[in-house]
């Protein structure tokens, strides 16, 4: 039988909209692009994916750690995230995942590289599969990847915030 974790949630404005923050006792679990009113359908969904019961809770509090390295981050006064993480995934999800997160704050990387990186050289298109399943984005940053060629492509929240996400950082030039 699966334990009952309590999920606790909270919203916080930053450059790139709206986000809701999730976490359980062991650390964040999921950020949202979006209001916790108009995400809370998806995050049911995928607590129900991960076999993950139990109730969902606001909670300032327990978030606010989280929220103050978010703001530090959107604010260029933090590079590093020093959170706890309640990742779910595959092994070779968590294994992207954990390489996304060695990706230095204004740099960028290719899926291409990242496959390399992992010792899977064709497996480019799982890595991007990966990275699109990403359920912490900005903390693990799946913004940083970008095509071989060095275009932007794809991310969950949207092109737009992943170049100002980049922007911000000094990855790319600043968008007007």
């Amino acid at each position: 039988m699966t334990a009952q974790i309590t999920h606790y949630v909270k919203e916080m404005n930053s450059p790139v909209g709206r986000l809701t923050i999730v976490a359980t006792d062991k650390g964040v679990c999921h950020i949202h692009f979006g209001e916790l009113v108009k995400c809370m359908a998806s995050l049911k969904a995928w607590l129900k994916k991960q076999g993950r019961k139990g109730e969902v809770v606001q909670c300032d509090e327990t978030l606010r750690p989280i929220c103050q390295q978010l703001e530090e981050y959107f604010s260029g006064e933090r590079k590093n995230f020093d959170v706890s993480l309640d990742l779910c995934g595959t092994e070779f999800q968590k294994k992207v995942w954990n390489t996304l997160s060695e990706i230095e704050y204004g740099e960028t990387k290719s899926y291409k590289e990242i496959a390399q990186s992992i010792g899977a050289p064709k497996a480019v298109r799982a890595i991007g599969g990966a990275n699109n399943q990403n359920p912490i984005p900005i903390i693990i940053p799946c913004h940083r990847v970008i095509g071989s060629n060095g275009n932007m492509v794809g991310y969950g929240g949207g092109l737009d915030k992943k170049e100002l996400l980049l922007s911000l950082e000094g990855a790319i030039e600043k968008i007007s």
